[in-house]
Formats: C-alpha cells, structure tokens, sequence
C-alpha cells in the first residue's frame, strides 16, 4: 500500500490525541439475510455470513464529501479478518437485526468516526467478493451520503481504523487508476457509480 504513505503527507490525517480505542464489532452479532429483492430470509451470525462465499446480507457504506470535490476515506484497521488495511469509504457496515439500515448508518458513524451527519440514501446493490481463503463479502448494500466539513474534527475508533484523510476526487480517481488494488472491492463499484450517476444528489448534500 505504498501510494497510501505518499498520500499521507498531502492530506489531513487524524491527530493521535483524537483516537480512541472501543470494540464496536462482535463475530456473533446477528446479521439479517435477504434475497435479493431485500426481503428477509432469516438471520445469522456476522462469522458465518461471511464464512465461505457469503451469505446474502443486509450492509451500508456512508461517503462524506465536503462540497462537491473533497471526500473522507479511511483505511481499514489492519486487526480486519476481510481486506485488512485497504482503503475503503468513509464508513461501513451492517444492521443488527431488529434494526434498519436508516438506524444503524447513525449508530455506526460514531462508533467508527465519532461522527455525526444527515445522510441522504443514493442507492443500493448487490455484490460479492472474496478474501483470499478467508471469507467474503456477499452484501445487499444501501450507499449513503452526507456533508461534513473538514474543519470539524473526528475521533476515530482504532480498532476499525488504521488512518484516515480528506482528499480530492482528482486524488482518488488517479488513485483508483494507478493503484486500484489498495482498495476494498465495495468501494471501487460505489466510487464509480457516484461518479457516473449520482452529481446531482450530491450538489443537494
């Protein structure tokens, strides 16, 4: 991930004395399945949805943009059982069952990001990928949006996050061109999607 320490120094990164460190993820929280019209089919454990190739889940990922060219990602705490140390969205996860995913994007915000943001649903998708021999993601995944100044400051979780910074959309698509493989799976469909589709959602963050 050698482009990432290049980047560090261009970008503004989190001030150790705003870290703290909170066990936010448990492997027997139960997930809720879905088929892929989003209808639920049961519940099991965060394990074993992700044991083998996956079973189909609820999942959202939150993109914070300050203004129209500047956006927050975060590289994945290297303690991740699936693609530790990859850089990914600003946040990410799944609801709990008896929960929504329009609850828990405000729950996991700040548990992850000390974070809080009105967020505006963009869209959702299924995808699935695998990690190594470890595990996989196979997600119904509901992509959110929010505003959220990079004067203001955060106080990230060091358990799920290993560094994070603001940077530019020219940043990140060159990013993406030249190093694609620093970057989750999720993220590089979510990113080109919002580029391709979404603008004029984000002028109204």
């Amino acid at each position: 991930m050698g482009i990432a320490g290049a980047r560090a120094s261009e970008n503004k990164f989190l001030a150790l004395d705003r870290v703290r460190a909170e066990t936010v993820s448990f492997e027997d929280e139960n997930l809720i399945l879905v088929d892929q019209q989003d209808r639920v089919t049961g519940y099991d454990s965060k394990l074993n949805a992700h044991t083998g190739n996956g079973l189909l889940h609820r999942a959202f990922s939150i993109f914070l943009f300050d203004g129209p060219d500047w956006v927050m990602l975060q590289q994945r705490s290297a303690k991740k059982p699936l693609w530790p140390s990859y850089w990914a969205n600003s946040c990410c996860s799944h609801p709990r069952r008896g929960e929504t995913c329009d609850e828990a994007v405000y729950r996991r915000m700040d548990e992850e990001l000390g974070a809080s943001a009105r967020l505006i649903r963009l869209y959702r998708f299924e995808y699935q990928a695998n990690y190594l021999d470890r595990g996989a993601e196979h997600e119904l995944c509901t992509v959110y949006a929010g505003r959220y100044s990079r004067d203001r400051s955060l106080r990230t979780n060091s358990e799920e996050i290993q560094a994070w910074g603001w940077f530019s959309r020219n940043q990140v698509n060159a990013w993406v061109r030249d190093q694609a493989g620093d970057f989750a799976p999720w993220f590089l469909l979510e990113w080109q999607h919002i580029q391709r589709f979404c603008q004029e959602e984000l002028r109204r963050l």
